[in-house]
């Protein structure tokens, strides 16, 4: 008989086994399954019982049904029959749900038995069967009694139920650290509480206690509750750091938070911590109060970590006390910030190379790595540079998935996550491909910062772990060549004092070094005593060696499309396309890691440059390494301007596009090799859709159409089974099955979708073509949405082939002024956050961007990609620009290429309209003038004796602009501006003729005066091209009073278009004629004046 109180076993199991939920007519349970909470997923419809059929069954449509069935949270989403195959008709297909629907059926589906799918399709899940956890009763909340909640009662779980392997998940879950014991509690007795009737039998390692395997307790008693004592320490966090990635640590012990007393802090124990918080490695631990003093509590505790463990309580520890801390005895650290990369099967600085992808870590592949990826994860890693990227005899293989990823980096971004990331249609390798890196190492204790890569920048040296400063007022070409040496960069090009912007701000190392050029080591020279102490008045010093030299491709939309320029002697130029061709841009293609040519461009197809232009005549065979082992003319010799810039396309550039429908609906198709190409729905799911849609702007959601209705393609088909994750915010990181141009077995797999979202309208400064033209510039990559005008609003950049945000966290006033003045918008009025001019869509390309204010553009800040879901679109980041663009001064090194800066005035659509109008009405007053005064001429010539117009000389004036010191107006129907002085002078063959003065016709005195009362002279500084020269030589009035002189200004001026010569004419007919110019050519002028 069960005791008093409770429910009995048989009791619970019947009403269990019969959950069941009934809405309306429809009701849904779970059959077949092991426990109450798990089975296969079937509904009650019409009065019959069917099942759910579903190839992309996710755990957001299993959370609608174990919240239905009130059992907690799902725990597995499974297809496949997993509970058996069931019978009766198939009710629903491709369900698709949000997570918050009330019932299944409330979910996106096809229709009730709209398809009928075989049994062994049948999906089922495994529910928590409870929703939370907890200790309760204990002396901390990391202890005491365990209880589960399920619906809304907690149920007390049994002491039989459980082992040592439970109790170590349980402190796992609740952050408790690890399982000390497990213990009877009370007694029961006569209490009237729940009892949990499921045994658990958990492994040890899962996340969570509804992951172990359960069973149902065939028993109607329980005398004892169980008691779990883990050790207590909870988690941990880094206070008063300048990043989240630095500071004072602090530990979680009892529900309260304190600060680490360790008297053994160490780096072992540092880095472990680092990657626990997913930042990176430890690069140091500061000295001193260097991150303040804690006001709360003090937890004391000792780590002794021999090896890399995934958490720090992992970490053998003292006793935690709660007591003073001695002065300096805090921990500290300072992190790299760069999570997920590592070395493995080697030593600390070299090995196999893995990444992280979620919670898994992999290989990659040696053909995809190369030494500019190499030295960026040694940077990264706080291991100096990359020597080699050969595998060495020490490496042993690794196990474990081998990642496709292919890094594109500069090498000189902190992350390697800063780099652009491929993985779209790469091959996969063997074990024995994978890449490798040694890296130089923390001996090599000297780094150039701030530059265009690793061998130029300022100097900075590593002294007792911490990055210092080198000042030195005789700093020269000799201490240059062992810098460059030590950091086997070639030998010195420059050695130069940086410009005050570029400077260091913290602690000095070495100062006033002496060095033959002969040392191997900086630290070999004569220096002074090193001071550790803030400085910023003296000169930093900065080197430029022969291996600062790199290539790049830009004004297009990724890496491997462009204008090809080079780094050389510290300074970005072009290339002149003299005798450009393939087998050139094929050099520059497989150096860049960008396969082959598709085609070498000539004639600034990208845009022209600006600067040096540093290689003419370049003549490759095609088999070279670098481009500028190529015979060419000598560097910076050439006899070509910016229109004739060389670019190149390359196979492995990639865009991605919707035909046949619309912007967001249509048949996918993919450019790759030159050529565009379809893509094979084969496996695809609607988390691969949704990437698709934000990859293009199209919302964060899509639909794969099954009925072709966008037609079928024509050219490759150039992929299939195509998956991405959560974590993939472009489509280029998704894994798949390498390129092939016939992929798809036939055109009936070719992939269809409609995303549930519209791109949004662009602003006038986003330019019509970009960014699917690859004649986008910087400027045009950058753009702002939702504003009032193209000055403010969203902040926007256009990354991997996609617009994304940009996340709000530490976004400040210097970021917002990079992006006005990027934008030809002057300063910045404010710096907005938290989405101040709406969400935006698709990804969030960057956050915690940090500015000084003085870059030319947002691509040269310091800023760190996102990982994960730290930021959402509610944090989107804002400007507000004066619209107003200031003048600044020239860099000192070429940046990417940007668009000019606008005027200081932004013309609006009217006015320009309103010029255009006037110059064609400019235009048509010229010609119906000219056309009466050959009337007018025809009608005197009527009444000589002969035709003065049959040997008429026309002959061109040529004119000179005085300097615009007001806008455009619009006077007397003709373009004026005012004040302007205009002058004309004779352009012709005969205008240095002796009678070229004589033979002009004369003009009255007073036909100005009379005419032209109401002109006044413009007062102006004359032309320089003017001086000297006699007035009426210029405006062609021979002879005339000072009077004349001074009145023929103004408009008058600009009535004289042209004048006629007749060859032989006699002076008795020009005294004829006299009167009937003085009459008629008056007139003429006076009607262009009108």
């Amino acid at each position: 008989m069960a005791t008093k109180g409770h429910l009995s076993a048989p009791v619970l199991w019947l009403f269990f086994l019969s959950i069941q939920v009934s809405l309306g007519a429809d009701e849904l349970r779970l059959s077949n399954g092991t426990v109450p909470c798990s089975g296969r997923v079937e509904v009650k419809h019409d009065e019959e019982w069917g099942t759910v059929c579903d190839g992309d069954w996710t755990i957001k449509d299993a959370e609608v049904v174990c919240k239905q069935l009130q059992c907690g949270y799902a725990v597995k989403a499974l297809n496949r029959a997993p509970f058996g195959q069931g019978t009766g008709p198939t009710w629903l297909y491709r369900v698709d749900c949000h997570g918050d629907e009330p019932a299944l059926w409330n979910c996106t589906h096809t229709g009730w038995g709209a398809f009928t799918c075989p049994h062994y399709f049948d999906i089922g899940v495994i529910c928590s069967g409870f929703s939370d956890l907890r200790l309760t009763g204990g002396d901390t909340p990391c202890s005491g009694h365990l209880k589960v909640k399920q619906e809304e009662t907690w149920a007390t779980v049994c002491f039989s139920h459980i082992d040592f392997k439970t109790a170590t998940v349980i402190c796992n879950e609740l952050e408790c650290g690890q399982a000390v014991d497990t213990l009877r509690g009370t007694h029961f007795g006569d209490r009237h509480e729940l009892i949990w009737q499921e045994e658990f039998h958990c492994v040890g390692n899962e996340t969570h206690l509804a992951d172990c395997p359960r069973n149902i307790h065939h028993t109607d008693t329980c005398s004892h509750d169980a008691t779990v004592v883990c050790s207590g320490y909870g988690g941990y966090r880094l206070a008063n750091g300048s990043t989240t990635c630095s500071g004072r640590v602090e530990l979680l012990h009892g529900g309260t938070w304190g600060t680490l007393c360790d008297y053994l802090w160490d780096l072992p124990a540092a880095n472990i911590l680092c990657q626990q918080l997913d930042c990176g490695v430890a690069l140091l631990i500061p000295s001193g109060q260097s991150f303040g003093e804690g006001n709360g509590s003090v937890w004391n505790g000792t780590f002794s970590c021999q090896k890399n463990g995934s958490r720090l309580r992992d970490c053998p520890v003292r006793a935690l006390g709660h007591d003073e801390c001695p002065a300096g005895k805090e921990a500290r650290v300072t992190c790299s910030g760069c999570p997920g990369g590592r070395l493995v099967n080697g030593t600390t600085c070299s090995g196999i190379v893995e990444i992280r992808h979620g919670d898994t870590w992999g290989r990659l592949c040696q053909s995809h790595w190369n030494l500019q990826a190499a030295s960026v994860l040694c940077h990264q890693l706080n291991c100096g540079y990359a020597k080699s990227i050969q595998m060495e005899d020490g490496f042993v293989d690794g196990n474990g998935p081998i990642w496709r990823d292919a890094f594109h980096c500069q090498g000189t971004e902190s992350c390697l996550w800063d780099c652009a990331q491929v993985t779209l249609g790469n091959p996969t390798c063997s074990a024995k491909e994978a890449a490798t890196v040694t890296c130089s190492g923390l001996a090599e204790s000297l780094r150039l910062s701030g530059g265009e890569s690793r061998c130029d920048g300022r100097v900075e040296i590593s002294l007792h772990g911490v990055w210092s400063r080198v000042l030195d007022d005789n700093w020269d070409i000799n201490d240059a060549h062992v810098v460059c040496r030590q950091l086997r960069c070639g030998t010195a090009e420059k050695a130069y004092y940086p410009p005050k912007s570029e400077r260091g701000m913290g602690l000095v190392g070495l100062r006033s070094v002496q060095c033959t050029g002969n040392e191997t080591q900086l630290m070999l020279c004569n220096t002074s005593h090193y001071q550790t102490v803030p400085t910023g008045v003296s000169e930093d010093v900065g080197v430029i060696c022969s291996g600062s030299r790199q290539m790049r491709l830009v004004n297009g939309t990724n890496h491997c499309v462009g204008r090809v320029e080079l780094y050389h002697h510290g300074i970005w130029g072009t290339i002149c396309d003299d005798n450009w061709d393939l087998s050139d841009a094929n050099v520059v293609c497989k150096q860049l890691g960008c396969g082959h040519a598709i085609e070498a461009f000539v004639s600034a197809h990208y845009g022209e440059g600006s600067g040096q232009i540093w290689l003419d005549d370049v003549n490759c065979t095609g088999d070279e390494s670098d481009l500028w082992a190529c015979p060419s003319r000598p560097w910076g010799q050439h006899n070509c301007q910016h229109k004739e810039d060389a670019g190149v396309l390359c196979s492995d550039f990639l865009a991605l596009r919707l035909v046949n429908g619309n912007d967001c609906a249509g048949r996918v198709e993919v450019f790759y090799n030159g050529t565009w190409g379809s893509v094979c729905s084969n496996s695809m799911s609607q988390l691969t859709t949704a990437t698709m849609c934000k990859h293009l702007g199209c919302g964060d959601e899509g639909e794969i159409e099954i009925d072709f209705r966008y037609g079928r393609g024509s050219g490759p088909t150039w992929l299939d089974h195509i998956e991405c994750t959560e974590q993939h915010s472009s489509l280029w990181q998704c894994q798949s099955d390498p390129w092939d141009p016939q992929s798809c077995n036939n055109r009936a797999e070719e992939t269809h979708i409609t995303c549930i979202g519209r791109k949004e309208a662009t602003s006038p400064a986003a330019f019509a073509e970009c960014p699917n033209s690859t004649t986008c510039s910087d400027r045009e990559k950058l753009r702002v949405m939702g504003g009032e005008d193209e000055c403010s609003g969203r902040v926007e950049m256009w990354h991997q082939g996609s617009w994304g945000t940009i996340c709000d966290d530490s976004w400040d006033m210097a970021d917002a002024n990079v992006v006005c003045r990027q934008l030809g918008c002057g300063s910045a009025v404010s710096a907005l956050s938290e989405a101040a001019f709406g969400e935006g869509t698709g990804p969030i390309w960057l956050e915690k961007v940090h500015c000084k204010g003085t870059e030319l553009s947002l691509w040269d800040c310091p800023a760190k990609p996102l990982f994960g879901k730290n930021c959402d679109h509610k944090e989107d980041a804002a400007v507000n620009c004066s619209g107003v663009t200031e003048t600044t001064a020239s860099p000192t090194r070429a940046d990417r290429p940007r668009r000019p800066a606008t005027g200081s005035m932004r013309l609006s659509v009217p006015v320009i309209l309103c010029i255009i109008l006037g110059t064609l009405l400019c235009l048509v007053l010229a010609i119906l003038a000219g056309q009466i005064r050959r009337a007018r001429a025809q009608q005197r010539g009527s009444k000589l004796s002969y035709n003065p117009f049959s040997e008429a000389v026309y002959e061109e004036i040529d004119y000179n602009l005085m300097r615009e010191k007001q806008g455009m107006t619009l006077l007397s129907g003709l373009c004026v501006s005012k004040p302007k002085e205009q002058f004309y002078r004779v352009d012709s063959d005969e205008e240095n003729h002796p009678r070229a003065t004589q033979e002009t016709s004369p003009l009255p005195g007073n036909a100005l005066e009379d005419g032209y009362d109401d002109a006044t002279e413009a007062p102006g500084p004359r032309d320089a091209s003017l001086s000297g020269q006699n007035e009426q030589d210029i405006i062609g009035i021979p002879g005339g009073s000072d009077r004349n002189k001074d009145s023929w200004t103004g408009e008058a001026r600009r009535a004289v278009l042209f004048y006629w010569t007749p060859r032989n004419r006699t002076a008795e007919a020009e005294r004829t004629s006299s009167p009937a110019l003085e009459d008629t050519d008056y007139d003429d002028i006076e009607e262009l004046g009108h």
